[in-house]
């Protein structure tokens, strides 16, 4: 029970963080919103800063464990179909599953007044993916699926496109299915542009 609180509070938090940001959200406005009365949050945070810090290392669990981390790099496809299938997967993920577009949300907002929040959104939003795809590329060029080049510049210039795409599915939703096509029509255009002949 006394985890499901805990769970139903960070839940809550990353919630409000991710609409208000961390100063327009109060302990009061979290407790309120679940039925608590404000001591109970005491029962499990001592407060709103081991809130924010508790769902910060949640979250880095959460996307490490589904999307990918330095530790658990995503296999070399075996084609360039593979690839684009391999990234159209990552894509609807990063932009349909709700703790993923909240923790977006609130890294935007956070990155300018928290330090960890902004090491986060650089991590997420670009290098962790230049260096993810790094491998990729690194490895398909070795299986001469693609040009021979410096596999990180390519993976830069595949990224960054693709994660600029991904927040305006953010900022204007009603333009989601637009955009995944336009993302796929890029990788198209890619894997033209650098497929080995």
């Amino acid at each position: 029970m006394a985890k499901d609180t805990k769970e139903r509070i960070l839940t809550k938090a990353l919630e409000l963080f991710s609409q208000k940001g961390y100063d327009g959200t109060n302990i009061k406005e979290i407790m309120v919103s679940l039925g608590f009365v404000k001591t109970a949050m005491y029962r499990h945070f001592e407060s709103k800063e081991e809130i924010w810090n508790t769902l910060l290392d949640r979250l880095i669990d959460y996307y490490e464990e589904r999307f990918g981390s330095p530790e658990h790099l995503p296999p070399v496809p075996e084609s360039l179909e593979e690839l684009l299938a391999m990234t159209i997967r990552m894509v609807n993920f990063t932009v349909h599953d709700e703790t993923v577009v909240m923790t977006r949300k609130l890294l935007t907002i956070e990155q300018f007044r928290d330090d960890r929040a902004r090491a986060l959104a650089t991590k997420h939003f670009l290098n962790g993916l230049t260096e993810m795809f790094t491998h990729v590329f690194s490895g398909m060029m070795d299986k001469e699926l693609l040009c021979r080049d410096d596999p990180a510049m390519v993976a830069f210039a595949y990224t960054t496109p693709i994660s600029a795409l991904i927040h305006l599915c953010d900022r204007e939703p009603e333009k989601t299915n637009e955009t995944l096509d336009r993302i796929e029509a890029f990788c198209r255009h890619f894997m033209k542009v650098y497929g080995a002949s």
